[in-house]
């Protein structure tokens, strides 16, 4: 870029003020001259100072097109006072078609995207040159450290300023870390610094999950993760003083890292400076050091300010008590001998206060339905704490998409001590749309099912409201059909989690129905004489606690189930004729904390302990059912019992009682990483020793999980590598324990699809009889699964789960082996 000016002419004046007569341009190929004079700003009648900063900033704004190459401006013609102008300019050519050669079509098409490959692209040197960097950077990142690539560029053949780019890329030989050794450390071994060199690894045949390239990010990361090891035994001054990268040859490198460890350090004195509303004594609890301990520089910086926004820290102290604009530091003020004092310096600040909250991005859901999950409100002191306990609140709602959840700080007044907070959100999808139909078991099969999760029924009459359907009050509504040759269900469910609207007290209420024919081996056709069918309710309260915190939820309902079975003599049941009654008190104890996403946690817990309870009938009645089988009326003509209808006696009104325990903890590993950690546990139980156990309600241990089509009531409880149920008896388990580590990895966590990939190990079993229960007699498994989240669909997975141990069907005593599970609609 420059300028120049036609030389000779005698009215020429260096610096004078001239009157534009013509701009005309130079050079162009495929722009006409009067956008390129628009873009400068040239105009007839102008008066412009020649040469001079208005002429130095016309030719920047010029080059800043990056549409030229060079850019020059002429003077070529003075006269009276008028100037004639020049702009002279090389147009950088286009991209017209190019290829990448020597890698994998999905790592061309990476690097296209990354690198703004396309058709018309203007090619600059800087933009070929940081093409070309980005390539080799990336694949040293994968181990190429000696990759080149040379890009080619042949001008089109119409000779219309277009190049055709052929980028040839020579990834060489993956270049692997061959052997790692420390010289100058005494204190700690080779093997000990080698582990924390947590991603630069050397060759091992057995290490599989992590590669021995060397990536220097990587690289300096594992190095100042090795000075943190060593200040954190006390070694204050201990660094790496050089290190030496040896090539062996095209495929191997050694590592050599000289250490100079420095001496030991201890804390000395630590003093606070600053605290008026903390005593030393109080802050010295948080701290948790004291003097004479050995000198740790990481835990110090951790008990002053830790990134976790949940950690037990000085700084979390002070932002969790209204003072926003606090400030916590740490420094040394002597180091005598082995050594150290501290002052801790502590600028409070003013006390500052929630002023004005506000929600923004909201277009479906109610404002009320937002700001009655926030936990800070105007007026109230600042608290940290506080503003997280909000995002995670407004996330589990599950109408927003948790990753894009953001508070934002506005008008942060320090000399008021206020601030105002807008919370950012993004509307998720929350209705679900299941719509089946299939022929199958002699007959069509269709089913109809409705989910609305943010539904609004006080705009039912509103038919404004209705796009398509009244929604934006938080309400779930859940309606489905499914019909058939043989059976039909219909069911009704509604929940209002904020009964009254003044609580958080969750009612529910749900209607279920279903009725099932016989089929006629003979006909192929349902046989309506011989029918079950099922009929029952479920109304249900539950309420926030607030001790021991407000994590804590109670639930009770109360249910009911109508069982009439007309000739259908099938196994399933003890009776063929008769009717049960299944009357219920439900009651629960939850605390679910985890962190924000309910589709993928990535730490906190969540545990339920439940128990079933029917009324104790034979109890109230005094019938302990000792000799029922010797009663008149249970007896045929032979005398013998008739153990149908003592069946449908005993269990003409159902006893039991139920308990129930599942938990999942789950914490971040690293990186992305995840570790699900879970347990659950269930017992079915009697009064009545002699009533025994029902038949119903019982436990069906192993496989995918899913509620198979059964109408007992019974439970299906996943353990994947077995088949269904395989890990319980023919009619159910009565008691169950089960184990489950999964490490999760997230692939995609937008609001339109979360995808994430999953490993797990598995353990449990279910028992008969409670003497005959061994919470470590457990069979095994392992596998890995995908699990995709659609809105519209809910939850879609598959595992693919490898047994380890034989299932309680088999008589061969083999390993289950290979199984693959299919998930609809739940987790694991």
């Amino acid at each position: 870029m420059g300028t120049s000016f036609l030389m000779g002419q005698d009215n020429y004046k260096k610096g004078n003020t001239y009157t534009i007569d013509t701009v005309t341009v130079v050079g162009l190929k495929n722009f006409s001259d009067r956008t390129v004079v628009t873009y400068s700003g040239l105009r007839q009648g102008q008066r412009l100072q020649v040469p001079g900063e208005e002429v130095s900033a016309i030719l920047k704004k010029l080059w800043n097109l990056e549409l030229f190459s060079d850019v020059n401006l002429y003077v070529t013609d003075i006269n009276n006072g008028n100037i004639k102008l020049e702009i002279n300019v090389d147009e950088l050519p286009t991209l017209l078609n190019y290829k990448i050669n020597g890698v994998k079509k999905s790592k061309a098409e990476n690097f296209e995207k990354e690198t703004e490959l396309s058709e018309g692209k203007r090619l600059s040197e800087s933009f070929l040159t940081n093409t070309k960097n980005y390539i080799e950077n990336d694949l040293k990142k994968d181990g190429y450290l000696n990759s080149t690539v040379n890009i080619v560029s042949t001008p089109d053949s119409i000779g219309s300023n277009r190049l055709n780019l052929n980028i040839n890329v020579n990834k060489g030989e993956r270049i692997k870390i061959n052997n790692i050794s420390f010289t100058g450390n005494e204190i700690f071994g080779d093997f000990k610094l080698k582990s924390k060199l947590k991603k630069t690894k050397k060759k091992f045949l057995l290490r599989f999950w992590k590669k021995s390239k060397l990536i220097e990010s990587d690289y300096e990361l594992d190095k100042e993760n090795l000075i943190s090891f060593y200040k954190e035994k006390g070694f204050r001054d201990a660094r790496v003083k050089f290190d030496t990268i040896i090539v062996n040859n095209e495929k191997t490198i050694d590592i050599e890292l000289n250490i100079d460890e420095g001496d030991k350090y201890y804390f000395g004195n630590i003093n606070y400076l600053g605290n008026s509303s903390y005593t030393d004594f109080q802050l010295d609890q948080i701290l948790g050091i004291k003097k004479g301990d050995s000198y740790n520089g990481v835990l110090l910086k951790e008990r002053i300010q830790d990134d976790n926004p949940d950690a037990n820290d000085i700084s979390n102290l002070y932002q969790n008590s209204g003072y926003l604009f606090s400030s916590v530091n740490a420094v040394e003020v002597s180091a005598e001998n082995d050594t150290i004092d501290f002052e801790i310096r502590i600028n409070e600040g003013k006390i500052a206060s929630f002023n004005k909250i506000s929600v923004a991005g909201n277009t479906k859901t109610n404002d009320n339905v937002i700001y009655r999950e926030l936990r800070i409100k105007p007026g109230e002191l600042y608290s940290k704490d506080n503003v997280v306990r909000t995002v995670r609140e407004v996330g589990q709602l599950g109408f927003f998409d948790a990753e894009q959840i953001s508070p934002d700080f506005k008008n942060v007044d320090p000399n008021q001590g206020t601030v105002d907070i807008e919370l950012g959100l993004v509307e998720a999808g929350a209705s679900q749309i299941e719509l089946q139909g299939g022929y199958g078991g002699g007959g069509f099969i269709g089913t109809v099912g409705l989910a609305f999760n943010n539904f609004s029924t006080k705009n039912i009459k509103n038919r404004k409201a209705w796009r398509p359907l009244p929604m934006g009050d938080g309400q779930t509504l859940a309606i489905r059909l499914q019909t058939s040759t043989f059976y039909s269900t219909r069911s009704f469910s509604f929940v209002e989690p904020w009964f009254g609207g003044r609580q958080p007290v969750q009612f529910s209420l749900s209607l279920s129905s279903t009725k099932q024919y016989r089929y006629d081996y003979f006909t192929r056709r349902a046989d309506k004489s011989q029918s079950f069918e099922i009929a029952g309710f479920n109304v249900g309260i539950a309420k926030r606690l607030r001790v021991p915190d407000d994590y804590f939820v109670l639930s009770q309902s109360i249910s009911y189930q109508y069982y009439n079975l007309k000739n259908y003599f099938t196994g399933l049941f003890t009776f063929g004729n008769g009717e049960s009654h299944n009357i219920a008190y439900n009651i629960a104890l939850s605390r679910n904390n985890t962190f924000t996403n309910p589709i993928f946690p990535v730490g906190g817990s969540n545990f339920t302990l439940s128990a079933r309870l029917s009324p104790p009938y034979s109890l109230i009645r005094g019938d302990d059912y000792a000799d029922i089988a010797e009663r008149p009326e249970f007896l045929d003509n032979s005398g013998n019992p008739m153990q149908s209808e003592i069946d449908q006696a005993r269990y003409r009104w159902l006893e039991f009682y139920k308990l129930k325990f599942d938990g999942s903890w789950y914490t971040r590993l690293f990186g992305k990483f995840v570790l699900k950690a879970q347990t659950d546990f269930g017992f079915l139980g009697t009064y009545n020793s002699n009533l025994g156990n029902i038949p119903f309600e019982r436990f069906y241990l192993g496989g995918d999980g899913m509620q198979q089509y059964a109408m007992d009531g019974r439970e299906t409880i996943a353990l994947r590598g077995y088949e269904n149920g395989s890990l319980s008896s023919r009619d159910g388990s009565i008691i169950y324990n089960k184990f489950s580590l999964e490490l999760r990895y997230p692939i995609s966590l937008k609001p339109t699809a979360s995808v994430f990939a999953l490993s797990f190990l598995e353990a449990g079993n279910g028992f008969d009889d409670f003497k005959d229960y061994s919470p470590f007699d457990i069979k095994r498994s392992a596998g890995i699964g995908v699990r995709v989240f659609m809105p519209a669909f809910g939850l879609l997975g598959i595992d693919f789960g490898y047994g380890f141990d034989s299932s309680n069907f088999s008589n061969t005593g083999q390993s289950s082996g290979w199984q693959t599970h299919f998930v609809i609609g739940q987790q694991f």
